[in-house]
């Protein structure tokens, strides 16, 4: 690697106002398992996944900061710019979807039966899954692409609505494997075949963002971005209507809730589930599409 005559360590990524909240970022995140692994306890699917979030953003942001710190990012054979503005996203939902399930799931107003020394460090816990999910979200605000601005695609509001999108699809697949009688209908079935489409395909064009590798296609990536975004909303669209009709109408489903379904384990509730959150996906897509006509793409930043 090559000299370039300049300082061997960049200050900026721990002194600017990015650095300053990526180094509270590992503060509130290490405070927070911490708190959980040794008091405050985790047990089943749920608090396994926030542990999981909350060390795999803390991970990550120690590798970025100490990558930025020491100019190491310029080895790495990615679109730094893009690979951190996906990651501060991804992170902010991660780390708000932890701060809602954690309390909702662990914290209780008594001590009993876990006693008040548990209940006093899950309740810090959450205050600082909380403190996390803001520190994320405003690295988000502070790096966005201002109007005017060159940068990264991945820090536009059309590259953000990206992340966003398959977040929500990742929602959707866990509500369509928590018995959501998918099966049931060919038209429930092209939905799933619409949520699994769609997902791949935005997380393809994430992954080329990131990697930097969209100058090396034979085909306009930008151009071919904004026809699949309009596909996505047609596709979305037609998953609107059909799911809904196939699962709440009383030729085919139930309108309202059955009386005797068991609480988690109630077919309907995961379908009102899906229901709901195509219809966020559906005016996400449409949000990008309108975004994506006013962009350009910068792959190298």
């Amino acid at each position: 690697m090559e000299s370039t005559g300049g300082p061997y360590l960049n200050t900026a990524a721990v002194t600017s106002p990015v650095g300053i909240a990526r180094l509270l970022q590992i503060t509130f995140g290490c405070t927070t398992f911490s708190l959980v692994a040794h008091q405050g306890g985790f047990s089943a699917a749920y608090g396994t996944f926030c542990m999981f979030v909350w060390t795999f953003c803390f991970a990550t942001t120690v590798f970025i900061i100490a990558c930025e710190f020491t100019h190491l990012h310029s080895c790495l054979s990615l679109s730094w710019g893009n690979f951190t503005a996906a990651f501060a996203m991804l992170a902010t939902l991660m780390s708000l979807t932890a701060a809602v399930i954690y309390p909702l799931y662990f914290v209780q107003v008594g001590c009993y039966p876990i006693g008040c020394e548990v209940r006093d460090f899950r309740i810090a816990a959450s205050v600082f899954a909380g403190l996390l999910f803001v520190t994320y979200a405003t690295e988000v605000f502070l790096t966005r692409a201002k109007p005017g601005q060159v940068t990264s695609y991945m820090a536009t509001i059309s590259g953000l609505l990206k992340i966003v999108q398959a977040f929500v699809a990742c929602i959707i697949f866990g509500a369509l494997v928590n018995d959501s009688q998918y099966g049931k209908y060919v038209a429930t079935q092209w939905c799933v075949a619409v949520y699994s489409f769609c997902f791949v395909v935005t997380v393809v064009v994430v992954a080329f963002s990131v990697t930097g590798k969209t100058a090396l296609l034979w085909f306009p990536f930008e151009r071919s971005v904004v026809i699949y975004t309009f596909g996505a909303v047609l596709l979305y669209a037609s998953a609107a209507v059909i799911w809904p009709v196939f699962c709440f109408d009383s030729k085919y489903g139930s309108p309202r809730r059955p009386g005797l379904c068991a609480k988690g384990k109630c077919p309907w509730d995961s379908q009102l589930v899906i229901a709901i959150f195509t219809y966020v996906n559906l005016l996400l897509y449409i949000l990008d599409l309108a975004y994506s006509q006013r962009i350009r793409f910068v792959s190298h930043l």
